[in-house]
């Protein structure tokens, strides 16, 4: 080989090796070919973290720029209306959102009212409930439904930051605008924890015009107060439907020497037969054992029990048949 190839075959070679390496020359190993490319963490600024807020303030304040407002560290729950995605977005926070954000000026009202005081059990992504003042012009946002109407100043509070209308006013408006039966559910329940009086929606009911007053007045008379769940309040309400002997709700069974044995949904006495929800917690194995202790309490007092569940109150003429049946049946001794 001549000396003139030689020196280029050396060149080629030297030009793949990289500095030495303990004194030892290395091999180059060519183009360095890159990995996937790796997602930059999304910016999220701490006065921002676990809050709602206003996405064009955001940027105009130089939290954000636009095209971070669109990373995963966000979720957009209205136009213009973000939340921190660590948040647990819930219908109150929602609710929250539409009143201080979206429709500033809205009062919490309906269904979203009776979630905030705590009887209505609203999914996040239920539409929430707002009333705005007539001259308002907004509201047309998915996801939640305005009523526009004058409130008076004291059918108006504040609750968890939110302005919410009063209870009172809430059950007014249940009553005049859900079907018959739900909003006795909802008054209830309202009424079980103390947030009205029964006194108070009758002649709220009574005084009320205009659409809705009638079923607003059916409801308030309906409701009693007593029943500790809204199957309780269900099942009350098949049977005053029906022609069988009202039932005396939440009644205290005692022994023959007048010691306490249990308190039952609804029972009738004088043939001692007690009528009994059986929700899903029932049958929870550390209530198991103390259901039976006061089934077996209740037996050796001499009462006998029907115990009805959800199946049942979707079948309502098989449920009275069986506590007609149960009527019908002699009294225990």
């Amino acid at each position: 080989m001549r000396p003139a190839a030689v020196s280029r075959t050396r060149e080629a070679a030297l030009s793949r090796i990289s500095a030495p390496t303990c004194g030892q020359p290395t091999r180059d190993p060519g183009p360095v070919r890159q990995g996937p490319r790796v997602p930059r963490r999304p910016t999220s600024p701490a006065p921002l973290h676990g809050r709602v807020f206003c996405g064009t303030a955001a940027v105009r304040e130089g939290l954000l720029t636009r095209a971070q407002l669109r990373s995963s560290a966000w979720r957009r729950l209205y136009p213009d209306v973000y939340a921190c995605r660590g948040l647990e977005v819930t219908h109150t926070v929602r609710a929250l959102a539409v009143t201080r954000l979206l429709l500033p000026g809205a009062v919490v009202s309906g269904r979203s009212a009776a979630a905030v005081w705590g009887v209505d059990a609203r999914a996040a992504e239920d539409d929430v409930e707002v009333t705005v003042p007539p001259s308002c012009r907004g509201g047309a946002v998915p996801g939640v439904r305005v009523s526009r109407r004058a409130l008076p100043d004291d059918d108006v509070t504040r609750t968890v930051g939110l302005p919410v209308t009063t209870p009172l006013r809430t059950a007014l408006d249940l009553t005049r605008t859900l079907p018959t039966v739900d909003a006795v559910v909802l008054l209830d329940a309202l009424l079980r924890i103390g947030l009205v009086r029964l006194a108070d929606v009758r002649s709220a009911a009574a005084a009320a015009t205009g659409r809705g007053c009638r079923r607003a007045r059916e409801a308030a008379a309906r409701a009693d107060g007593l029943a500790e769940s809204p199957q309780e309040t269900r099942l009350r309400l098949v049977l005053l439907a029906s022609t069988l002997p009202a039932p005396v709700a939440q009644h205290t069974v005692r022994d023959g020497e007048g010691r306490f044995v249990a308190r039952v949904d609804f029972a009738w006495p004088e043939h001692r037969l007690a009528l009994e929800y059986e929700g899903a917690w029932h049958g929870e194995p550390q209530n198991v054992v103390r259901d039976r202790a006061r089934l077996n309490r209740l037996t050796a007092a001499g009462w006998r029990v029907v115990f009805v569940t959800a199946a049942d109150l979707r079948r309502p003429a098989r449920l009275l048949a069986r506590v007609a049946t149960a009527l019908a049946a002699p009294r225990s001794a």
